[in-house]
């Protein structure tokens, strides 16, 4: 009896690895990396080494919990065929069994340290920010944008707002582009320090697995890495109020190269212009002074 129930676990975790194997290749065929994609299942594409545990724990939850629901629900199988009025009429008076109460109380521990570990692993790595090769600041404003400074290089800040429907042009997505990208480098170590003025934000980017709050009055900081060129888009993701919905996060990545031209050129036209849309400037103070 032993023996056939050791063989149908292990066929019951076959068919949940397999499963979890199915649903993981077409999440991995409809998610794009970057942004959203249409019928999207699942995370999107990973773009850091981060974002890469975040979801290799994913399908490891995604596996044990495949199995529990199967292995719960062949139990109730078992119990409706087996042992219902009609084919078991005189009904077992067992009270105890010890083997049944060491396995529902070690089971359970078990799977809460395959799930501790890999989850302490990632946590640690989340909040254990490396040496930094390169430092940015977003800060949420009242008036529903980011404002960014590049502390390692002169210090010099640009505000980026949302580009409004009319406004977009072929190839930028709908509530995502902004007018003034942050650009930084692949491969390196960014340290990135949020805060906000006068309302609570979220700083977040799916595709690097990056997501901390934006705090008025405090400064937070987290990291990442990115391995991928192009375009990478995030919204706020909290709740602050009427134009939550438009306030989306653009970063380009590029190569070393192309970012120290775009350093220079940055300079010169922030350092020209610091408030690069005035009348934006205004409305975000006069929302601060209320």
């Amino acid at each position: 009896m032993t023996k056939g129930w050791g063989v149908a676990i292990r066929r019951l975790a076959a068919v949940a690895g397999a499963v979890a194997m199915v649903a993981g290749l077409a999440a991995e065929a409809l998610a794009g990396t970057g942004q959203p994609s249409p019928w999207q299942l699942g995370f999107q594409g990973a773009a850091s080494p981060i974002m890469e545990q975040i979801d290799q724990f994913h399908w490891w939850l995604l596996i044990i919990s495949t199995v529990i629901t199967l292995f719960v629900l062949v139990l109730l199988v078992i119990v409706f065929v087996r042992f219902n009025e009609k084919a078991n009429p005189v009904p077992s008076t067992t009270t105890h069994h010890t083997g049944l109460e060491v396995a529902w109380t070690v089971i359970p521990v078990i799977i809460l340290v395959a799930i501790a570990v890999p989850s302490f692993r990632l946590l640690f790595n989340q909040l254990d920010i490396p040496k930094a090769d390169i430092t940015i600041k977003a800060t949420g404003t009242a008036g529903w944008t980011w404002v960014y400074e590049y502390p390692d290089h002169g210090g010099f800040n640009f505000i980026s707002s949302m580009i409004q429907d009319k406004d977009l042009k072929p190839g930028q997505p709908r509530l995502l582009s902004v007018d003034n990208e942050v650009v930084l480098p692949v491969n390196k170590i960014v340290r990135v320090q949020v805060t906000a003025e006068g309302i609570i934000h979220a700083f977040a980017l799916p595709s690097f697995g990056l997501k901390i709050d934006a705090i008025p009055g405090r400064l937070n900081e987290t990291w990442f890495k990115a391995t991928k060129t192009g375009m990478f888009y995030g919204q706020c993701s909290e709740l602050c109020g009427i134009n939550h919905a438009y306030m989306p996060i653009a970063i380009r990545i590029v190569e070393e190269a192309e970012f120290n031209k775009w350093l220079a050129e940055a300079k010169k036209k922030f350092a020209a212009n610091p408030d690069p849309n005035p009348a934006l400037v205004a409305t975000v103070k006069e929302e601060l002074k209320n």
